[in-house]
């Protein structure tokens, strides 16, 4: 059977994307402090931002995916706080970037060894990972990094069969956007893209699935934006 592993799947685009790769067929694994409330997904809970949660949980993890197979590693969680360059305290900042950055790089050590030909490693980033935008420092940042880390990915793992790519969704209708933008903004953010709607959480999941099952796109950045309208 192939696996998925995939980091906070508790809720929006992780809980989507481990019930479409469950749909499919996959094991799913989902690591996140809370679990992921879909039938048939096995969660380990776990905290990304401490350095060590890694070693924590190899012995399960390796317990649980079995023999050297074809894995999906997906990079889903991510920290957004409202912050700036001129005001961001360096502690926070760094929490940040341990669970958009460090955690990752974490996982992708334990789970390289365990990768067969026709895995894949997939980092979900954002559109904010090739632009910018007021108040939104370390999450920015972390997002243009995630983008590096993959195609440093893509390179070093060339020919062992694994590929990788970055999804980076547009403005999508998750907890995480809700919590840092106002309901009256909302109607605003919706019309930014050439659909004037929010993205679905399933649509970056089957976004997701194509990926994993696409060697074709190692290497590559994909917007799963519906357009966005620039203004």
């Amino acid at each position: 059977m192939k696996n998925l592993v995939i980091t906070g799947a508790s809720s929006g685009i992780g809980q989507a994307t481990a019930a479409a790769f469950n749909a499919a067929g996959y094991n799913v694994i989902n690591l996140s402090r809370r679990p992921c409330p879909e039938s048939g997904v096995t969660s380990i809970a776990c905290d990304l931002s401490q350095l060590n949660f890694s070693q924590d949980i190899a012995a399960l993890l390796k317990e649980l995916l079995g023999e050297r197979g074809e894995t999906v590693l997906i990079h889903n969680a991510a920290l957004l706080a409202n912050d700036s360059v001129s005001v961001t305290d360096s502690e926070d900042f760094r929490r940040i970037l341990e669970i958009n950055l460090v955690a990752p790089n974490s996982l992708n050590q334990l789970l390289i060894p365990l990768m067969a030909p026709g895995s894949s490693i997939l980092y979900v980033g954002s559109t904010l990972g090739e632009k910018a935008v007021p108040n939104s420092f370390s999450y920015v940042t972390s997002k243009h990094a995630s983008i590096g880390m993959m195609r440093s990915t893509c390179q070093d793992l060339a020919g062992t069969g694994i590929h990788t790519a970055c999804i980076n969704p547009g403005f999508t209708d998750t907890e995480m956007l809700r919590e840092h933008v106002p309901a009256d903004v909302m109607p605003q953010i919706a019309a930014m893209s050439a659909f004037e709607r929010l993205i679905q959480p399933e649509e970056i999941a089957q976004t997701l699935l194509f990926a994993a099952q696409s060697p074709v796109i190692n290497g590559a950045t994909i917007n799963a934006n519906l357009g966005q309208v620039e203004r």
